[in-house]
C-alpha cells in the first residue's frame, strides 16, 4: 500500500459506504477506463489516479480486507493487511503492452483483485514426474478449485496405491483406495489454486482413469474374464485350474456345458464397500490349430454315431 496515510477508498471510487460488490466493481471499471494510461499517455496525474482507484478496488472487493478497513480505518493494514503482499502497493507496475485491448486488462485486473482468475495456483499444472496425465490442471474462472487427471493401472485400482504429486512446489501424498473405478474423483482439500494477496486456496480434484487389462474387465460391480476351455472339457466336464485376483483356484465345468455359459465365483471379484463382488468366467471354446490322425479318426466315428440334430428347431423358427 502506498505509504501516504489514510485514504477513503469509498470516496476514491465514488460509492456509498454500504455499496455492494457489484456497485464497487462497476465504479472501478468506469474510473479505470477514464484514467487508464493508454487513454492518457504521458499524464502522470492520470497514472497516479489509476493506481489509487486500483488500490481502492483491491481492498473493497475483498470481503476480509474490506471488513478490516471498515473496522480499523487507517490502521487496517497493520492488522494483517495487504502491505507488500498484493499486486497493488509499493511498486505497482503493470505491463500494459501484454494486453490485446482495454477490456482484457480490466478483466484480468478484476480477476487478480477479486475472483481467482488464473491466480497463481498451478503455474504449469499440478505435476507428477513422468505422469503426463496430471500436468494440466484446469481452473474455472469462478473458483480456486483445480482439476487434474490421473491414470492408474488395473492392478493399482484393484489393490489401491499411493501416488506422490507435486502441487505448487509441495510434495503431496495421495492414497488411492482399493476398488476405485474410472470416473471416480478424489478431493484434496486445501491443495488447489492460490489467490494472491489473500492466502485463500481451493481444493484439488483428481479425476481417476483406470487402464484396461488384457484379461480382466469391470462390468458394474462384476469382474469378468473369458476362460478358454476345450471341446472335450465342455462335453465331458472337467475340473480346471483358473487364475483369480487372489491366486489360483479350481473350478468345476459340468458335463455338457455349452460355450458362452458363465461360471460364477461369489465374493472373488472387485473390492466393494464392505466386501467383494462376484467373479464371472465366460466359457470360450478353443479348438486346436491341428488335429492328430487319431483325433480325426475318433471325431469321424463320433460324427457317424451322433444322432443329434442341433438345427432342427432352429430351422423351423427361422422360416418367414
Amino acid at each position: 500500500m502506498v505509504a501516504s496515510g489514510y485514504r477513503d477508498y469509498f470516496k476514491v471510487l465514488g460509492v456509498e459506504r454500504n455499496a455492494n460488490s457489484e456497485s464497487i466493481k462497476r465504479a472501478f471499471r468506469q474510473l479505470a477506463r477514464e484514467y487508464h494510461p493508454d487513454v492518457n499517455p504521458g499524464n502522470s496525474d492520470a497514472e497516479a489516479k489509476f493506481k489509487e482507484i486500483s488500490e481502492a478496488y483491491e481492498v473493497l472487493s475483498d470481503p476480509e480486507k474490506r471488513r478490516r478497513y471498515e473496522q480499523f480505518g487507517q490502521y487496517w493494514d497493520q492488522t494483517g493487511g495487504m502491505r507488500g503482499s498484493g499486486p497493488v502497493g509499493s511498486g505497482f507496475d503493470v505491463d500494459f503492452g501484454r494486453y490485446g485491448n482495454f477490456d482484457d486488462f480490466v478483466n484480468d485486473l478484476l480477476g487478480r483483485f477479486g475472483a481467482p482468475r488464473g491466480a497463481a495456483g498451478f503455474p504449469g499444472g499440478a505435476s507428477r514426474s513422468g505422469d503426463p496425465f496430471i500436468r494440466n490442471a484446469t481452473q474455472t474462472s469462478l473458483s480456486l478449485d483445480a482439476e487434474a487427471k490421473v491414470q492408474i493401472s488395473f492392478s493399482e485400482a484393484f489393490n489401491g496405491t499411493e501416488r506422490t504429486l507435486s502441487v505448487n512446489d509441495e510434495r503431496v501424498k495421495v492414497l488411492i483406495p482399493k476398488g476405485i473405478k474410472s470416473g471416480s474423483r478424489l478431493r484434496l482439500k486445501g491443495k488447489g489454486n492460490l489467490q494472491p494477496g489473500t492466502g485463500r486456496r481451493g481444493d484439488l480434484y483428481l479425476n481417476l482413469a483406470v487402464k484396461s487389462h488384457s484379461i480382466w474387465r469391470l462390468d458394474g460391480d462384476l469382474l469378468r474374464a473369458f476362460l478358454p476351455v476345450s471341446f472335450v472339457e465342455l462335453a465331458l466336464g472337467a475340473v480346471v485350474t483358473v487364475m483369480t485376483p487372489d491366486g489360483e483356484a479350481q473350478v468345476n465345468i459340468p458335463a455338457g456345458t455349452s460355450p458362452g455359459q458363465n461360471l460364477r465365483l461369489k465374493g472373488k471379484g472387485w473390492p466393494l464397500t464392505g466386501g467383494r463382488g462376484d467373479l464371472i468366467f465366460s466359457l470360450s471354446m478353443i479348438l486346436p490349430d491341428h488335429w492328430s490322425d487319431e483325433e480325426l479318426k475318433l471325431l469321424r466315428e463320433l460324427q457317424r454315431l451322433h444322432c443329434n440334430e442341433p438345427r432342427k428347431s432352429w430351422l423351423k423358427s427361422a422360416s418367414l
